[in-house]
């Protein structure tokens, strides 16, 4: 190991065991001391709001908007944006996994310049060499953003500040209930993506939506409760809760496979709601996808049906099957299950799963949004090279758009893609 990645290494070290004992609120005035013994200067973080609108400041400083900043175009493209008209900085994504949280921008501090980590950039790069100096600003701007998204994703869990720095307005009772039961927006494999959106994001009533790896399989789920009010938010949180479960803790559905796991999960989400919530209804699909095979299973009780997106089109009725009851009816029990089903996909297919508010969406004369500008959205998207959350992204905003920003029920859409050439 040469001396300039034995500084960083060890700045990273001590930022570590640093890390173990600090309260909320200092882990931006970490970060930033962390950067200086890197010989970095001007540190900033930014998260990305709850809409993924804005860029907020940790560390002081104005928002930025993610549609028309270079801080924007790194989150977006989750690649490195370096500064123009002279500027030595850089814009660096932060991303837990492939979650994007924002980014970190940080410069070469000039003021050290000749010893310690600040002279090393000079030492790699050769004399008067700007491209060299500049690669060693951002590695080591990388390195200092990924402790960055450790350190945040850590204490985010229990740290009010970093909850509502993302926040420009208070969240509604089942919003809060809802946000606190979700899984990240964004999860994924080698062989797979998987992404998913949820408007309105302070006002969510009853829709929800799960994803998860148990080993090659990828479990997911969307929900949508009747309603819009506290009850709607327990009858999804219930439901998640009772799917969790089954999976977890049920022979029948963690030792099984395919359609007979899927639906013995219908019938516990069923049994828990009868329970604890009777009268309220909820739609959903829930599918498994075997990530070698691409073997996908899934139930529809009462759901809009999935859409299979294959070589830049929807293929016409691909998922659609018989439609069945929703649960909370008490129609599925003991020797009583919903219709299962199964396809294989291709590489590069893409599987949409919305719920109703999506499609159903008017704007103020009236016009639904449909599926036709639901799916042409998503296909530009991806076809201009827009991984899945942004197309995600870019076409929540549409839909907000298209509605005036009054969403009168709620739209969650989760976007899968099974990539095992990656």
């Amino acid at each position: 190991m040469d001396g300039g990645q034995a500084d960083v290494h060890g700045a990273l070290a001590r930022a570590l065991r640093r890390s173990h004992h600090i309260g909320p609120g200092e882990v931006a005035g970490l970060v930033v001391g962390t950067g200086r013994e890197l010989g970095l200067s001007g540190v900033r973080i930014l998260l990305a709001d709850v809409q993924q609108r804005r860029l907020v400041p940790l560390t002081g400083g104005a928002a930025l908007d993610i549609d028309g900043s270079l801080a924007g175009l790194a989150y977006r493209t989750q690649r490195v944006q370096r500064e123009s008209g002279g500027g030595r900085g850089c814009w660096v994504p932060m991303a837990d996994g492939i979650e994007r949280l924002g980014v970190l921008y940080a410069a070469p501090d000039e003021g050290r310049a000749g010893t310690g980590a600040g002279a090393e950039a000079e030492a790699r790069a050769g004399a008067g060499s700007e491209t060299g100096a500049g690669a060693e600003t951002e590695e080591r701007a990388d390195a200092l953003a990924t402790l960055a998204t450790l350190l945040l994703v850590s204490k985010s869990t229990h740290d009010d500040g970093l909850i509502t720095a993302v926040r420009s307005r208070p969240m509604s009772h089942q919003a809060e209930l809802v946000w606190a039961i979700l899984p990240p927006r964004t999860i994924g494999s080698r062989r797979v993506t998987s992404s998913a959106v949820l408007e309105p994001a302070y006002d969510v009533g009853g829709d929800a939506f799960d994803h998860s790896f148990d080993g090659d399989v990828l479990q997911l789920a969307v929900l949508d409760a009747m309603g819009h009010d506290l009850a709607s938010g327990g009858a999804s949180a219930i439901a998640l809760a009772a799917c969790r479960a089954a999976r977890r803790d049920d022979t029948e559905v963690s030792g099984g496979s395919g359609v007979a796991a899927l639906t013995r999960v219908a019938q516990r989400i069923e049994e828990a709601l009868t329970r604890w919530i009777p009268d309220r209804l909820l739609t959903g699909v829930l599918a498994r996808l075997d990530t070698m095979t691409g073997r996908l299973a899934w139930v529809n009780c009462g759901h809009p049906p999935p859409l299979l997106i294959r070589d830049g089109r929807v293929v016409p009725h691909a998922l659609e099957r018989t439609a069945q009851l929703p649960l909370g009816l008490g129609a599925y029990g003991e020797g009583r299950e919903p219709a299962g089903h199964t396809v294989r996909l291709q590489p590069g297919d893409r599987v949409l799963v919305h719920t109703d508010g999506v499609t159903e969406a008017r704007s103020p004369d009236g016009e639904t949004f449909g599926e036709q500008r639901l799916t042409d959205i998503v296909v530009r998207s991806m076809a201009a090279g827009e991984a899945a959350p942004e197309a995600l992204r870019r076409l929540v905003l549409s839909l907000l758009d298209h509605q005036a920003h009054e969403l009168r029920d709620d739209a969650t859409i989760l976007l899968t893609e099974w990539h095992p050439q990656h």
